[in-house]
């Protein structure tokens, strides 16, 4: 075998030595990969056929409160007493395993239902059942039992999203209301079954989902029921017998279904192991998402089987190896000792020793003929090598010249474009905010005329409406400043400040009665504190802005009800007196984790109608007087922000 094609051919027929590896874990790769495809299309399968249960539970939970309201026998009794209405309803709700059912006539006022979409539609006519979440106030309303039922204790959760709270006391029921429409009898019979350790639903949908061993013997099958991310009913197991009811679900998986109403197909932490999990979104009757619904299998037996059978692949590879390396050695020694030779003379060629060669390897062959070859090839190198470092020498002069000449050039074209960009930019906003100046001035011209025209046709008449003649005139008068800001913008060499000594005190009543119309309709009291204060140096419509986004933002907070407090008084900042407004409402308040964002630009709670620009730019103009404005929660609930302005020095 002296020739190196047969001793090549002979080499080609051990290719596995080095592609047998890759192969392997190509191949195991897209097994693994179709493995975990089966296991999430398995989870996958499951989560359907428990939503199917639930959404089975949903139906015939209203069709059985519809059979109920058009049975004759409810017909009879709904014309009868009180007492026999009651037993009745009782005797069905025991029949039908319902939680609570009443019947409610329709214009009877009701706490605990009044405010239900699925009660509005039934008293439509519709036929309506979902999931809805009563808080502990309104279970108890129907039943005390109800609410102790649904009461248990938060238990700490690792991974899941940090909270305050100690307890769950809301309850998750599946709400149903039929319409009951009879001659002299107009209402709706309401039902629910209350899902708050409801052990028998969740096991049902466990029975249903899990009958295959493989993914669900031995209880390693699991179905829960989350209200947001709190399990209350499940089957997990914390211990042998202890239900992991309080748990939470953690907060990757409360983010991308609760958040983003995603349905999670993946593995996912739960409780204390890994398992193949399917989470589903639940909303209630206001098209919120409300809680979750899951299934899944533990990820453990199936890491197993994947594991022996790597463990097998390997084995096998290995066995194989250990037949065939010995003899692939002993076939490629006559080829690699002269290669080896080569080697180390290219070796010592790249430690710049372009003296080395190979010399007479003792071969005839294809692979001496190489050899001698590569010698006559490093002579030519060698020589080459020498001309090109006397021409490195003077090309690397000239690029050195040449990348300075490049810096320099560069360095003023970037200077010049950045004074374009901004001439421009300027430019452009100055012709903008100009023309937007000059269109504000034309109508308010007119309105001002027209009051003028006003007070000259009514003449002593004008004393009837002269507080909102004054208003009007004064508003104007605000109007012009802002557009006077605008023009000092455009043109700021032409403009001095707006800044004067403010008494606050007719301002703020001056506040209330420009957002009079805004809370007119409500039943929201206004409660009002002035005392004393100093002056303050500020421009006044900006301080009227300020104060009246605070008041508008209290009642959009409050919304129909609630109390309004405006107080003003001195106080002592930094041994400098100064004068402070406060604004507090008894609106739900502000969370704890963004009341350090809420004066940040774009920050709003109003999505959809708000810009998040108020409170940044009240901020900005307080602190542009040298003042303070802050925010926080009141112990007794809602939100207040108080304004603190130093006082004028200057008189």
């Amino acid at each position: 075998m002296k020739s190196v094609r047969l001793r090549l051919l002979i080499l080609a027929l051990l290719p596995f030595v080095v592609l047998m590896p890759l192969l392997l874990i190509l191949g195991m790769t897209r097994w693994t990969a179709d493995y975990d495809d089966v296991l999430i299309a398995n989870v996958e399968s499951d989560l359907r056929i428990a939503e199917q249960y639930l959404g089975q539970i949903m139906t015939s939970t209203g069709t059985n409160l519809r059979s109920v309201s058009q049975s004759t026998e409810f017909l009879s009794v709904i014309n009868a007493d009180k007492v026999a209405l009651t037993g009745f309803l009782k005797g069905r709700q025991s029949e039908l395993a319902l939680d609570f059912l009443y019947y409610l006539p329709r214009g009877e006022k009701s706490q605990v239902t009044e405010t239900w979409p699925v009660i509005r539609r039934a008293l439509g006519g519709e036929l309506t059942t979902e999931i809805d979440i009563f808080t502990t106030q309104q279970l108890a309303g129907i039943s005390p039992d109800l609410a102790e039922r649904a009461l248990f204790p938060l238990i700490e959760t690792e991974a899941a999203v940090p909270t305050t709270r100690t307890v769950e006391d809301r309850g998750m029921v599946v709400h149903s209301a039929s319409p009951v429409m009879v001659e002299g009898h107009e209402g709706v019979l309401v039902g629910g079954i209350l899902l708050n350790r409801n052990l028998q639903f969740i096991d049902t949908i466990n029975a249903l989902v899990y009958l295959n061993a493989a993914t669900g013997g031995d209880r390693q099958g699991t179905a829960t029921l989350f209200l947001e991310d709190v399990r209350v009913s499940t089957n997990v197991r914390l211990f042998e017998d202890v239900r992991a009811l309080g748990t939470r679900v953690s907060a990757e998986v409360r983010q991308a279904v609760l958040g983003d109403g995603l349905t999670w197909l993946n593995r996912a932490f739960v409780v204390n192991d890994w398992y193949i999990s399917g989470y589903l979104p639940l909303t209630d009757s206001f098209e919120e998402r409300v809680g979750m619904l899951y299934v899944g299998f533990l990820e453990a037996p199936f890491n197993t089987a994947k594991r022996d059978a790597y463990l097998a692949m390997l084995g096998a590879f290995a066995a194989v190896l250990f037949l065939t390396v010995p003899l692939f050695l002993r076939m490629a020694k006559g080829i690699f000792a002269p290669l080896e030779q080569m080697t180390k003379t290219m070796t010592r060629v790249e430690q710049d020793d372009l003296d080395a060669r190979i010399g007479d390897i003792g071969s005839k062959d294809e692979i001496g003929k190489v050899a001698s070859h590569l010698d006559k090839l490093l002579d030519q190198v060698q020589e080459r090598d020498r001309a090109l470092r006397s021409w490195a020498d003077v090309l690397n002069e000239r690029v050195d010249q040449r990348t300075q000449e490049l810096k320099a050039a560069n360095q003023k074209l970037e200077e010049t474009f950045e004074q374009l960009v901004m001439s421009e930019k300027l430019a452009s906003i100055g012709e903008i905010t100009a023309g937007v100046a000059h269109e504000i001035n034309n109508p308010v011209a007119v309105i001002q005329g027209n009051v003028d025209v006003m007070r000259q046709s009514l003449g002593q008449k004008t004393a009837i409406v002269k507080t909102e003649l004054d208003l009007i005139d004064r508003q104007v008068a605000r109007i012009d400043a802002i557009v006077g800001k605008l023009l000092q913008f455009a043109r700021p060499t032409e403009f001095g400040t707006f800044e004067e000594s403010v008494d606050i005190a007719p301002l703020v009543r001056d506040c209330l009665v420009l957002v009079a119309h805004v809370h007119s309709k409500t039943k929201i009291r206004v409660e009002t504190e002035i005392g004393d204060a100093p002056l303050v140096r500020i421009n006044p419509g900006e301080l009227q802005q300020i104060i009246i986004n605070l008041i508008v933002n209290a009642i959009q907070a409050m919304g129909d009800s609630g109390t309004l407090k405006i107080g003003l008084g001195s106080e002592m900042r930094k041994d400098r007196n100064g004068a402070y407004v406060c604004v507090s409402d008894t609106g739900p308040g502000i969370p704890e984790e963004v009341l350090q964002s809420v004066f940040d630009p774009f920050y709003t709670t109003k999505l959809g109608e708000g810009t998040g620009l108020g409170l940044s730019i009240s901020q900005t103009l307080v602190q542009r007087a040298k003042g303070l404005i802050t925010a926080r929660n009141n112990p007794e609930g809602g939100a207040e922000f108080t304004i603190w302005l130093p006082g004028d020095q200057s008189n």
